[in-house]
């Protein structure tokens, strides 16, 4: 396996315990982000749905504005519009801000109010000479407004949205298609050492064992052979003890009675 699909760590049963908690970590975070990059998707489809329409609205809204202001100069002249500025004291239209959390992201949202109470003066504004289209005015715009209100903040969600879906699909693809294969190819690699290892100690004990074994039979043939000569000997009239002769005949019979103590083990 290259060292470049995965982590360059020992193996060992701690590390291999790290890397399978590392793994999945990074799977439930995998599933969190997935999650959360849907959500985002979803609101993003439905923002941009919401974005197409307040546009489509906003050009019909703004052509009856401008044919509205139209009459309106047609009706009360040019000069009305000095008129009217003179007549506002300050604007009746404020826009507030509001903030809204869509799976940890932060979305602003835009609403717009009217405050205080509008004055007798702008209120009896062009009423000798065309009142009533000054009027009229006055509220296409403010559907505008509203519109233009409404417009903005779907704009400045949509934008952040954008770069939020950006940012969730890279981590997305980071953990799917680096990190998890990464982990799990490490994993992989540690398993198959830590095998390959109990394989070699296998071995070995049973080479180990094999050995032990080969020795004890060769002691057990030894003494047998010994005993069979002395057998010989006794029958011949010599009337030596058969173990006695092993013991002074210097032949290495091992140690037979305590096996576990044999010198040739080495662990």
């Amino acid at each position: 396996m290259s060292t470049t699909n995965r982590l360059n760590v020992v193996p060992t049963v701690t590390v291999l315990a790290v890397i399978k908690n590392r793994l999945s970590g990074a799977q439930r975070g995998y599933r969190l982000l997935k999650k959360k990059a849907d959500a985002l998707t979803m609101r993003y489809r439905s923002i941009l749905k919401k974005i197409v329409e307040a546009k489509a609205k906003m050009g019909t809204t703004m052509k009856h504005s401008a044919f509205a202001l139209t009459e309106a100069k047609y009706v009360a002249g040019e000069g009305i519009k000095h008129t009217v500025l003179d007549s506002v004291g300050v604007a009746n239209v404020r826009v507030r801000a509001f903030t809204d959390n869509v799976a940890g992201v932060k979305l602003p949202r835009f609403e717009h109010r009217l405050v205080g109470v509008e004055n007798a003066t702008a209120s009896m504004t062009g009423l000798g000479s065309g009142g009533k289209q000054l009027q009229n005015c006055k509220k296409a715009y403010l559907e505008s407004i509203e519109l233009l209100v409404e417009l903005a903040g779907l704009q400045t969600a949509f934008i952040t949205l954008d770069i939020a879906i950006k940012t969730t699909s890279r981590r997305v693809n980071a953990l799917e298609n680096v990190v998890t294969p990464r982990l799990e190819n490490t994993v992989a690699y540690i398993k198959g050492e830590l095998d390959e290892l109990e394989r070699e100690e296998f071995f070995r004990l049973k080479k180990v064992q094999a050995k032990k074994k080969k020795d004890m039979e060769n002691a057990e043939a030894t003494v047998r052979e010994v005993a069979e000569s002395n057998v010989n000997v006794n029958e011949n009239g010599n009337g030596k003890d058969p173990f006695a002769a092993i013991l002074h005949s210097g032949v290495d019979v091992g140690n037979v009675l305590e096996p576990e103590r044999d010198d040739d083990v080495l662990f």
